[in-house]
């Protein structure tokens, strides 16, 4: 019982941590070392921590849907995808059409997903052993003073970044703008996140697209779309390599905080979009930096 309530603190960490830019990976990992399950077995919470982030996807596909699917019915413009225009490109077959700006949004977003890829079948074990050592003689692993790192240097990143832009007009402010080049400086961006945790795969994706001149808006409606198979291939690796051996207790611990973290992910990405078309980043920035000293300053005094 215990764990199942550990379970729904993480799912509210993770579902809010997962779309707000300060690195939903880094705050699971401070929150695991605070309190720790305790009869899971070992290398669960390696995986639990990528898998519970599912619920935080399934959160997006539902309130973007009309944006992500591309097939709609060709007599009911209603079901066109919302947001993307009509278009005489569009495909259609029988009473079925399929639109090609979200077609092309797609293959962008495979080609931004492919950096990580790549670095998840070839170095992420390599990393991760190397960051579970322990850095201090209190067996402080190495990954806490990484996150804490990464924490403050994402968050001086963002106060130089929209300092930076302020008062400049974005050259990118819709979705089918978007290039390939665009899609995969994104995608080299969410790369550096997935290497150090910490840095936020959401908050390294919007910053790198800011920095080249997308606008916040399609920044995070990219970045949140990016996440779709990103989040699925790396839960299915994660679930293969621990393995499906799972106990009773540790099936209802990872679809609990699975469960949470959906629906409290439906009110954060509500939140976010609001949020943005008003403000800046900055007060995600100096949140980032002021975790990151506090956990610097906690492990030193450990």
């Amino acid at each position: 019982m215990l764990d199942i309530l550990k379970s729904i603190i993480y799912g509210i960490v993770e579902g809010i941590t997962e779309w707000l830019p300060i690195s939903s990976t880094g705050h699971l990992i401070l929150v695991e070392r605070l309190i720790p399950f305790e009869g899971t077995s070992e290398g669960f919470f390696d995986m639990f921590d990528v898998v519970i982030q599912l619920g935080a996807i399934l959160a997006v596909v539902l309130i973007f849907w009309r944006k992500i699917w591309p097939f709609y019915c060709k007599n009911n413009l209603k079901s066109k995808p919302g947001g993307i225009k009509k278009s005489a490109s569009d495909l259609a077959v029988g009473g079925v059409a399929m639109s090609m700006d979200a077609f092309w949004m797609w293959v962008k977003i495979v080609v931004a997903c492919i950096p990580a890829v790549v670095y998840g079948l070839v170095l992420d074990d390599a990393v991760s052993e190397v960051f579970a050592k322990p850095a201090d003689g209190n067996g402080t692993p190495i990954q806490v003073y990484v996150v804490a790192v990464m924490l403050v240097v994402v968050g001086i990143a963002f106060l130089i970044i929209e300092n930076q832009n302020k008062g400049r007009k974005p050259t990118v402010t819709d979705l089918t703008a978007l290039t390939y080049k665009d899609a995969l400086i994104i995608g080299l961006f969410q790369l550096v996140a997935a290497a150090l945790p910490g840095t936020s795969r959401s908050g390294a994706t919007i910053l790198g697209a800011i920095m080249i001149g997308i606008s916040r808006t399609v920044a995070a409606e990219f970045t949140f779309f990016l996440g779709i198979p990103v989040m699925f291939g790396a839960s299915l690796l994660k679930v293969v390599k621990f393995g499906f051996h799972f106990t009773g207790a540790e099936m209802a611990i990872l679809l609990t905080g699975t469960v949470v973290s959906f629906l409290v992910s439906l009110v954060v990405v509500n939140f976010l979009m609001g949020y943005i078309k008003k403000h800046d980043f900055k007060v995600f920035g100096w949140y980032r930096i002021a975790l990151g000293l506090v956990v610097l300053l906690f492990g030193f005094l450990a």
